[in-house]
Parts: C-alpha cells; sequence; structure tokens
C-alpha cells in the first residue's frame, strides 16, 4: 500500500517533487472541459475528489474540492474555493451530499480505487463522472516505441474499465474523448502531433508516469526521440498526425448514474 508523503499526497506519485509546474503544463482544455460538463449536467452542488489544481472544476455548480497533496492545493488558483485535506476512499462527507461528483486524472493514483469510486457513489445523489484512460489502448501510441516503460506504467497504473463499472454500479456509460491537435492540457497523448514539446523537462514531469523511469533511462527515451526529431525519421512514421483536428486515443469519460 502507497504512504502519505511529506506533501500529503496519498497515492504512488509524489506531487511534492513533481507537481511544481502542473498548473502551467495541464490547464484545461476546453473541449474536453465541455464533455465533463454535459456529462454531469444540470446540477448544484459536485464534489470534485482528487481535485489537483482544479482542472476541469464546473463553472456554475457549487464545487467541493478534495485534495491531499500540499503542493497540488497551493496551485489552485483564487477564483477556486480552498480544497479540503482529505483522500478518496475516505471522503468526510455524510451520504448524498452532492447532486454529482466528478474525478479528472485521477483514479489511477489512488490506493485502492474501488474503495475510492464506492466513496465517491455514496456522497452523490446523481451522476459519478470519471475522466479517465483506457489501461488497454494505453500503448497503442507512438510514445511507445520511444518510452516503453513510460506507456507500461501508466497501463499498469489505469484500473480497467469494467473494474471501475463494477465499483460505482448502476447504469454505467463510456464514451471515448477525442484529443484536440491544439489540446492545453499536457497529457502525453495530448502531444500526438506535436512531438517536440516532449523535449520540455516540465511537461514530462507533469505526466506522473515518467517519474517512475530512472532518470538515465528517461534520457535516453528523450534523446531517441530528439533524434528522431532531427532526422526527420519521426515524421516519415507519424508525420501526417500533425494535420489532424483530433486523436481518438485512450482518452475515455465514464459516467454512472445511480
Amino acid at each position: 500500500m502507497n504512504k502519505q508523503t511529506p506533501d500529503g499526497s496519498a497515492g504512488d506519485a509524489d506531487y511534492g517533487r513533481i507537481g511544481a509546474g502542473y498548473a502551467h503544463h495541464r490547464r484545461p482544455d476546453a473541449r474536453i472541459a465541455s464533455a465533463i460538463t454535459d456529462a454531469l449536467g444540470a446540477v448544484r452542488t459536485v464534489v470534485n475528489v482528487g481535485a489537483g489544481a482544479g482542472s476541469y472544476e464546473p463553472v456554475g455548480p457549487e464545487v467541493t474540492a478534495v485534495e491531499p497533496s500540499r503542493s497540488m492545493r497551493a496551485q489552485r488558483p483564487p477564483h477556486l474555493s480552498r480544497a479540503v485535506d482529505g483522500v478518496a476512499e475516505r471522503l468526510p462527507f455524510d451520504d448524498d451530499s452532492f447532486d454529482a461528483a466528478m474525478s479528472t486524472f485521477s483514479v489511477h493514483q489512488w490506493r485502492d480505487p474501488a474503495a475510492g469510486l464506492a466513496e465517491m457513489r455514496r456522497v452523490a445523489r446523481g451522476p459519478v463522472v470519471v475522466l479517465t484512460c483506457d489501461p488497454e489502448l494505453v500503448r497503442d501510441f507512438w510514445l511507445a516505441a520511444y518510452a516503453p516503460l513510460v506507456l507500461e506504467t501508466e497501463a499498469r497504473r489505469y484500473p480497467l474499465l469494467p473494474a471501475i463499472a463494477e465499483a460505482l454500479g448502476g447504469d454505467v456509460a463510456v464514451d471515448r474523448v477525442p484529443v484536440p491537435l491544439d489540446c492545453t492540457d499536457g497529457f502525453n497523448e495530448a502531444y500526438y502531433g506535436r512531438p517536440e514539446l516532449l523535449l520540455d523537462p516540465g511537461a514530462r514531469q507533469a505526466c506522473s508516469a515518467w517519474s517512475f523511469v530512472e532518470p538515465d533511462l528517461r534520457e535516453q527515451y528523450v534523446d531517441h526521440l530528439r533524434r528522431e526529431l532531427e532526422s526527420g525519421r519521426w515524421d516519415e512514421l507519424h508525420g501526417p498526425l500533425r494535420q489532424e483536428p483530433t486523436f481518438d486515443g485512450s482518452l475515455v469519460l465514464i459516467r454512472a448514474l445511480p
């Protein structure tokens, strides 16, 4: 079981160490935000579990954010509410306290995803919305040829979609979310047509899976990508992606109704 770090991070990544530039590189994308807002529907109150720096919190509803990492809570912009220091597996709220619950890019960080999802279901009267990645599709991305252990780490960490559906129960729908070419949220697949951006150490640090690879090996991965970009080999293999307006990768939106 993972232990909380001095920063308070309760999952398998230490955001006190890697989260300093998260709010800069992981800015919510308006098109993904719209999909989340539509999935939540017309609700008045929402709990955002594993809220981080506040990405994708909807405008309009009253949002209660829950985030264990001190570093991530500190990066929340002033217009958002202060986050509650807590973990998904033990939400400090009564049953049916909120109209809806949401979590974005967080469930794979939890010590016990099934317990955290059950808690979201417990405290929400209506929809539970989870933005995550399908581990069965994570490796189907060109980065696997350059940084295989990064994507192996991602695939290992993300819960299987049937397991998420079972934990949430009720009526569950899963929709693929297209990733825009100019996506402002810098997860790995966001750079599908802009590979040069992954040469930026800050961009890589904002994708937690990179932190699980030894530094020397990370540098080998980056050098490989750099060489193939400079030689034109990447463009020979993947160049058409630079013109694709969206990419259907592993990103999914799960919506569960009781």
